[in-house]
C-alpha cells in the first residue's frame, strides 16, 4: 500500500511562456479567439498529462486561467460590474474587466477592475467589484468544459473552486450608497450559486471538488467567522454535491482550526511547510470521517525538499489517523514556481542540482508517497535528494566572511539621515527648484521590440559590448529628449539596459544565480524570472552609476537614480532557506547603501529606491507584523541613509493596501513616496490623510497596466481629489508604476495629458503668503 499524491494547481503559463505569446498576439489583433483558446487547450492537456505521468492521483482542473483565477471566479458567479455589461462578447468582456477597454471611435472608455497582491505572494489578482444589492448567476461553462476536456484525454480531474467566503473577503464593495456595508453580507445570495455549481459537478460525475479557502489562514473578525460557519453548514446539507477537499494554505490555522475541522468537509488540506508545529493539533482535532492532506512540498520556493524531514511528518500523521486517511500534496498551487528545471541548460550544475521546479516537485511528491509507509524512505530519487542537500550544505560558495563581518558591525546610526524631513525638504527645494505639482515617472520607459531585440542579440554575441552600449546610449538620449519635450520636471534614464527590476541587480551582486526559463506569472501576461539567492550578498562594483551619470549629462533638469529596494529584491527572488530572511535582507541593504552613496557622488540629486513589495512581505498574522516591519523598514533605511540631507530620496509602492501599516511607511522616512491609486480613484489617499502622512507623496494618476489613455480632465479630477486630502505643496504627479510594458503610442499621449493636468492645477493654485 502507498499513500495517494494530490496536486493543488500547476503553472498555467506553459514551459516556454506559450500563454504570454498567445495573449499578446490576440490583444494586438494578430490572432483570433479560436487560436488563443487552442493554445490554452494545449497547455492544459500538457499539464494534465505531466501530472498523470508523474503518478499524481488527484489532478486539478479549473486551475488554468487566461488571466486570473479570481477573475474567473467572478465571471463564474456572475459578478460582472454594470460598466462591462454593454460588451456582449464574453471573452472581450473578460479582458475588459482585466485591462480596461477604450474605443475612441465609439466613444467607449471603460476602466478595469482594481488589482492587488494575492496574500503575501508576488502574484496579483483582479479584485471583484460587488454592489450592496448584488445578484449572482452561475456560469459553469469554463469549469465543466475543462472537466470534459480532461476526460477526453482519459484523465479524471478534481476541479478547483475559490470558496464563497474567501471570494467575498477578497472582493470589494463598490457601492457608495452603502458606505458601511460589507461584502460578507452577500453570502446568503452567493451560497445558492455555489449549491447549483456543486450540483452541476455532481451531475457530471465529479467525485471530489477542491474548495480553496485561503482566508482561513488570516486573522478573522466575528462576522467572517460566522460567515464560514454558515457556509460550511450549508455545504454539509446540500443534497447533491461531490466530496469536498477543503484547501487552506500560506500559514497555520491557529484559532481557525476549529472552523476547518468542524466544516464537515471530507478532506482538509494544511500547509505544513509553513505550519509544521500545528500538525499535532490538527491531527488530534481531525474528525474520524475526514482525511488529512499534508502540504509537505513547498509550492512557493525552488529548493529541493528535505524528504527525510517530510517523511517524519508523514509518519506522525499516518500513526495518528491511519494510512487510508492521509494524502500528500504540495503546500499550495505550483502557480508560484517555474515549470521545469530540466529546461535550465546554462545554470551552474551544482546549483541546478539543489533546486526543484513544478515538474521536479511532482516527482518528490510521488517518491514520498511511494515510500511513506516503509520503515525509512529509500530509492534512487531519495538518495539523490540526500546527496544534493549534503552538497548544498557543504558548498563554500554560501558564506562570505567579509559580508558577515560587515553585517555584524551594523549600528543604529546607520539607519538615520541625520536631519528631519522639514530640514531636508527645505534644502532639497532650494537645490531642485521644482514647481507645485512636480511631474515625474516611476522609472522605466517602453521596452520596445528594438530594445528587446538588441538585448537578445547582445546575449547571443551577435553584437559586441561596445555596439550594445552605443545602442543603449541612443535610447537613453532619446528618452531624456522626449521627457524634456513633454515638460516632465524630474527625469529618468528609462532603464533600457535592464531586463527586470530585480534580475538586473541580482546579476551584478554576488550570491545570486539566474535561470533562463524560470518564469512565474505576476499578473496576466506579465511574467517574471526571479533570481535565486543561494549565498551571501555583496556588491563587487557599481551597478547603475554610469548610466545615471550619462543621463544627467544630457539635461539640466534633475535626473533620478533608479534602484530596487532590499525588501523587494528579497521578496521577488527565490531566497535561500538556510538562514533568516532578515539576515539576507541586511546583506542586500548594505550592497544598495554603497550604490546609493555612489549615485550621490556622481551628481544625482534625486535617488529612488523602489519598495513595491514591502506590504507584500507582511506576515498574514498581525502578531508577527511588528518584527517583520522592524527589520524591513530598518533595511530600507540602512540602504538610503548614507546620503546628505539635500539629496532627495524617493520610494515607490504599488498594488497593495497600506492603511494598516502607515506608521511603518512613515518610518521609512523617504522624502517622496509614490503609490498606486488610480484604479481605486484615490481611495488610498484617505488613509494617508487620516494618518497625516508627514512627507511628500505622489499618488498615481493613471493606470499603466491598462492600454487605455487617461484624459487630461480625468487626471485633473483625480488630482483635485488628492489635494482635498493632502496639502498641494506636498503633492507630486506621476503614473501608477513603471512604463516598460506599455508602447510609446500609449505612453506619449498619457504623459502629455498628465503634464497638462499638472499645469492646469498650478494655474489654479494660490501662492502661499
Amino acid at each position: 500500500m502507498t499513500l495517494q499524491a494530490s496536486n493543488l494547481g500547476f503553472p498555467r503559463i506553459g514551459a516556454q511562456r506559450e500563454l504570454k505569446k498567445a495573449l499578446e498576439a490576440y490583444w494586438s489583433g494578430e490572432t483570433s479567439e479560436r487560436e488563443l483558446q487552442s493554445v490554452g487547450s494545449r497547455i492544459r492537456a500538457k499539464n494534465w498529462a505531466t501530472q498523470r505521468d508523474a503518478g499524481i492521483d488527484f489532478v486539478p482542473s479549473n486551475d488554468f486561467s487566461l488571466y486570473d483565477h479570481v477573475l474567473d471566479m467572478a465571471v463564474m458567479v456572475g459578478a460582472i460590474p454594470g460598466r462591462f455589461q454593454s460588451i456582449t462578447d464574453p471573452l472581450k468582456r473578460y479582458f475588459a474587466m482585466a485591462r480596461g477597454h477604450q474605443d475612441a471611435s465609439a466613444k467607449v472608455d471603460i476602466t478595469a477592475l482594481e488589482m492587488t497582491k494575492w496574500f503575501d505572494t508576488n502574484y496579483h489578482y483582479m479584485v471583484p467589484e460587488l454592489e450592496a444589492d448584488q445578484e449572482f448567476e452561475l456560469d459553469s461553462g469554463k469549469i465543466l468544459g475543462e472537466i470534459r476536456e480532461a476526460r477526453a484525454l482519459g484523465i479524471e480531474t478534481r476541479p478547483v473552486v475559490i470558496g464563497p467566503v474567501s471570494f467575498l473577503l477578497l472582493s470589494k464593495l463598490a457601492d457608495s450608497r452603502f458606505p458601511f456595508a460589507s461584502t460578507i453580507g452577500l453570502l446568503d445570495k452567493l451560497l445558492p450559486v455555489y449549491e447549483k455549481l456543486f450540483a452541476a459537478l455532481s451531475e457530471q460525475g465529479v467525485e471530489w471538488v477542491q474548495l480553496d479557502e485561503p482566508c482561513l489562514a488570516l486573522d478573522l473578525g466575528a462576522q467572517s467567522v460566522s460567515a464560514f460557519q454558515k457556509s460550511f453548514a450549508a455545504i454539509k446539507n446540500w443534497r447533491k454535491r461531490p466530496k469536498v477537499f477543503l484547501a487552506t494554505y500560506f500559514g497555520p490555522l491557529k484559532e481557525n482550526l476549529a472552523l476547518a475541522v468542524e466544516s464537515g468537509c471530507d478532506a482538509l488540506h494544511v500547509d505544513v511547510t509553513r505550519a509544521h508545529l500545528e500538525l499535532p493539533d490538527v491531527l488530534a482535532a481531525l474528525p474520524q470521517n475526514a482525511s488529512i492532506s499534508l502540504g509537505v512540498i513547498d509550492g512557493r520556493n525552488i529548493w529541493r525538499t528535505d524528504l527525510d524531514a517530510a517523511f517524519g511528518m508523514v509518519q506522525s500523521a499516518v500513526s495518528a489517523v491511519g494510512p487510508d486517511r492521509v494524502l500528500l500534496a504540495p503546500s499550495c498551487s505550483f502557480l508560484h514556481v517555474p515549470v521545469d528545471a530540466q529546461n535550465e541548460k546554462k545554470l551552474d550544475p551544482e546549483i541546478k542540482n539543489w533546486i526543484a521546479f513544478a515538474v521536479q516537485k511532482l516527482s518528490e511528491l510521488k517518491a514520498l508517497a511511494l515510500t511513506a509507509l516503509e520503515p525509512s524512505p529509500r530509492g534512487a530519487l531519495i538518495e539523490a535528494n540526500r546527496a544534493a542537500l549534503a552538497s548544498r550544505a557543504a558548498s563554500p560558495g554560501l558564506n562570505n566572511p567579509r559580508v558577515r563581518e560587515r553585517c555584524s558591525g551594523l549600528t543604529p546610526e546607520m539607519h538615520s539621515r541625520g536631519a528631519g524631513f522639514e530640514q531636508r525638504a527645505k534644502l532639497q527645494g532650494e537645490r531642485l527648484g521644482l514647481p507645485l505639482f512636480p511631474t515625474t515617472t516611476i522609472g522605466s520607459f517602453p521596452q520596445t521590440d528594438a530594445v528587446r531585440g538588441a538585448r537578445a542579440d547582445w546575449r547571443k554575441g551577435l553584437i559586441d559590448d561596445s555596439g550594445y552600449d552605443e545602442f543603449l546610449k541612443e535610447e537613453t538620449r532619446l528618452c531624456i529628449a522626449k521627457q524634456e519635450e513633454l515638460g516632465i520636471d524630474v527625469l529618468v534614464h528609462g532603464e533600457f539596459e535592464r531586463n527586470d527590476m530585480v534580475e538586473y541587480f541580482g546579476e551584478k551582486l554576488s550570491g545570486f544565480a539566474f535561470t533562463s526559463n524560470g518564469w512565474v506569472q505576476s499578473y496576466g501576461s506579465r511574467y517574471v524570472k526571479p533570481p535565486i539567492i543561494y549565498g551571501d550578498v555583496e556588491r563587487p562594483r557599481p551597478m547603475t552609476v554610469e548610466w545615471s551619470r550619462y543621463a544627467q549629462s544630457l539635461t539640466k533638469k534633475p535626473v533620478k537614480g533608479m534602484l530596487t529596494g532590499p525588501v523587494t529584491i528579497l521578496q521577488w527572488s527565490f531566497v535561500r532557506d538556510d538562514q533568516s530572511r532578515s539576515d539576507t535582507c541586511v546583506q542586500i541593504a548594505f550592497a544598495l547603501r554603497d550604490e546609493v552613496c555612489d549615485l550621490e557622488k556622481a551628481g544625482l540629486p534625486v535617488i529612488q529606491v523602489d519598495e513595491p513589495a514591502i506590504r507584500e512581505g507582511l506576515p498574514l498574522r498581525h502578531a508577527e507584523w511588528e518584527n517583520y516591519l522592524r527589520w524591513a523598514v530598518g533595511c530600507f533605511r540602512l540602504a538610503t541613509s548614507g546620503v546628505r540631507p539635500e539629496t532627495q530620496i524617493h520610494t515607490h509602492m504599488c498594488y497593495s493596501e497600506f492603511g494598516d501599516i502607515l506608521q511603518a511607511v512613515a518610518d521609512m522616512d523617504s522624502d517622496v513616496l509614490s503609490i498606486e491609486t488610480s484604479r481605486s480613484r484615490m481611495e488610498l489617499l484617505e488613509d494617508f490623510s487620516a494618518f497625516r502622512y508627514p512627507n511628500e507623496i505622489g499618488p498615481g494618476v493613471y493606470d499603466i497596466h491598462s492600454p487605455r489613455i487617461p484624459t487630461k480632465d480625468e487626471i485633473v479630477a483625480l488630482l483635485e481629489r488628492a489635494r482635498s486630502v493632502v496639502p498641494e505643496r506636498r503633492l507630486w504627479v506621476n503614473p501608477d508604476c513603471g512604463l516598460k510594458t506599455r508602447s510609446w503610442r500609449d505612453v506619449e499621449p498619457a504623459l502629455r495629458n498628465m503634464v497638462e493636468a499638472a499645469k492646469s492645477l498650478r494655474a489654479q493654485s494660490v501662492p502661499e503668503a
